[in-house]
Formats: structure tokens, C-alpha cells, sequence
């Protein structure tokens, strides 16, 4: 992992947890579109849409980067701590119950430990993955530090529009998908791909566990042709650890169709389910577990 000199000032509050004064830190009453990244390894942590006027002397945000802020028991016993997920770069601590906005959560977070990214300088990129169900691939790349945004959906048949249960007769030829958005910076593609990997067989055809149907089969769809290059030559190399041989397909996007609403965020709505215990929650738990080391 790479990180960033930081001064005697920055290390005192991104490495030993002080806190800078009230009303002294560049981005409190700041509010320009775009992204705050972690000062010490880049990573997204929050959209300019996330903050708020709070008035408290530091900056705001109401929600975060899914995957990139965790949250641990402060030293005082009382509060709670935000690091950046990442490199534990200590950014502030959560409040709730504050009923600021309708999210009824505030991050205070240190301007000294932020860096903000104007809107239009900050390149995302996006590529489309399946591997089984689309519940457990959102779940999962939903945990990743640098990724922005995670969409289930139907692509790779050719029915316009599909619904999930005409996708799930096997007849469209499309697959469960996820439309993934990360920032290159933090996280490559080949670190992207190590994750996709991970987390599904991509030695078994057109099935995953007790899922079967070619709606279920292991696919990357690219967004470029540059991105595709990269994916085949990562393939080339990933090929050799597998005996049994890969059947991933490769191939262009031609078309992404985001699934129905009740599909979107299910394992974090649905934890209990059968399925997202039996299925969903060991993979989570594995990729955390590795996520952490």
C-alpha cells in the first residue's frame, strides 16, 4: 500500500487521533462539488452530496463511500472512532441521534485528514462482473475500499429490458450482473479482479453452488478496449493456477440493464434471510477477513 508523506501536524491527527481546532480546518465551510479522498492513501471516502451544514466547526458528511470507513470503539469509551478503512488513517468520530438530516448521522471528520478532488478531476471507471447470484457479488465488491457504487443487473443476452424473472428461465441470455464503479488510483483493476475471483468458481460452467442456469455464469464485460486487454492478459496469468481450467467469458458490454429496485442493497436489507445467511454471509466473511490483513 502506498501512502503519502504527512507533516508533524498531519501525523499528530491521521496517525496519533488528535483533533484539530474548531472552525480552523479548510473544508469546514467548504462546499464545492466533488470527492474527499483519505490524506495518507487517496482512498474515496466521501461525495460533496454526503456534506453538510452542521455548524459544529468541522466538516460534516451524513453518509459515506460504502466499503471505505470503519468504525471501532473510541479510546474514551463513549464515542465512536472513523479510520479509513484502508490504511486506519484516523479521521474524526459518528454521531447519531442528532436528527441534522434525514440520515440522522454525522461524521465529523478533521479537514487535516481529507484531500478534496474537484468534480471532473477525478477519472472512476466502471466494468461489469457476474459470478452466480448478483446478491452476493454486490454484497461483496459493497466491502471494497475504492469502489464507488455497486448496481445489480441483467447483461451479455439479447432481450431488451429483461425482467428478473424472465432472466431467471435462462431463455434471455443474459446474466445476474453487477455494474461496478471504482477509482483506478486506489484500486487497479488486477486488485478488483483478485476480489471477483475470490469470491465465485470461475471453474464451474454456468453454475454456482446450488444456482444453476446460464444466467448463474462467470462473465466480465468490459467498458474498453484497453480495459479488456488488461482483463485477457490478467487472465493469461490467472489461467495457471487453475488445473481444472477457467470458463470466465470475456467480452464488450453492449448494454447494462440495472435490475428492480427490490433486488438493489438485498443482503444489507435482508441479513436474515435463508439465503443471505447460508450463501452470502460466509463469502462476506471471508472477504472481510482478507480485506483486513
Amino acid at each position: 500500500m502506498k501512502l503519502n508523506k504527512l507533516s508533524s501536524k498531519e501525523e499528530e491527527i491521521i496517525v496519533r487521533k488528535g483533533t484539530e481546532a474548531p472552525f480552523s480546518g479548510k473544508y469546514d465551510d467548504y462546499f464545492e462539488s466533488g470527492l474527499y479522498v483519505c490524506r495518507r492513501c487517496g482512498t474515496p471516502l466521501y461525495f460533496s452530496k454526503h456534506k453538510f451544514k452542521s455548524g459544529c466547526g468541522w466538516p460534516s458528511f451524513d453518509d459515506e463511500i460504502p466499503g471505505a470507513v470503519k468504525r471501532l470503539p473510541d479510546s474514551d469509551g463513549i464515542r465512536t472512532e472513523i479510520q479509513c478503512k484502508n490504511c486506519r488513517a484516523h479521521l474524526g468520530h459518528i454521531f447519531e441521534g442528532e436528527h441534522a438530516t434525514p440520515k440522522n448521522i454525522r461524521h465529523c471528520v478533521n479537514s487535516i485528514s481529507l484531500e478534496f478532488i474537484p468534480e471532473g478531476k477525478f477519472n472512476s471507471e466502471k466494468i461489469v462482473l457476474g459470478g452466480g447470484c448478483f446478491w452476493c457479488i454486490e454484497a461483496a465488491f459493497s466491502m471494497v475500499p475504492g469502489v464507488f457504487s455497486v448496481s445489480p443487473g441483467y447483461a451479455g443476452g439479447t432481450t431488451e429490458k429483461p425482467t428478473y424473472e424472465q432472466v431467471c428461465t435462462g431463455k434471455t441470455g443474459h446474466a445476474e450482473v453487477v455494474e461496478v464503479e471504482f477509482y483506478p488510483k486506489t484500486l487497479s483493476l488486477d486488485e478488483l479482479l483478485d476480489v471477483f475471483f475470490m469470491i465465485h468458481d470461475p471453474t464451474s460452467l454456468n453454475r454456482q453452488g446450488e444456482d444453476i442456469g446460464t444466467q448463474y455464469r462467470s462473465i466480465i464485460l468490459c467498458t474498453s478496449k484497453e480495459q479488456k486487454l488488461a482483463v485477457e492478459k490478467y487472465m493469461q496469468r490467472l489461467q495457471k493456477s487453475y488445473e481444472d481450467g477457467i470458463v470466465t467469458e470475456v467480452g464488450m458490454l453492449d448494454h447494462f440493464y440495472p435490475a428492480e429496485e427490490k433486488h438493489k442493497e438485498y443482503f444489507r436489507r435482508n441479513p436474515n434471510q435463508p439465503y443471505c445467511q447460508l450463501v452470502i454471509s460466509p463469502k462476506i466473511k471471508k472477504l472481510k477477513k482478507k480485506l483486513e490483513e
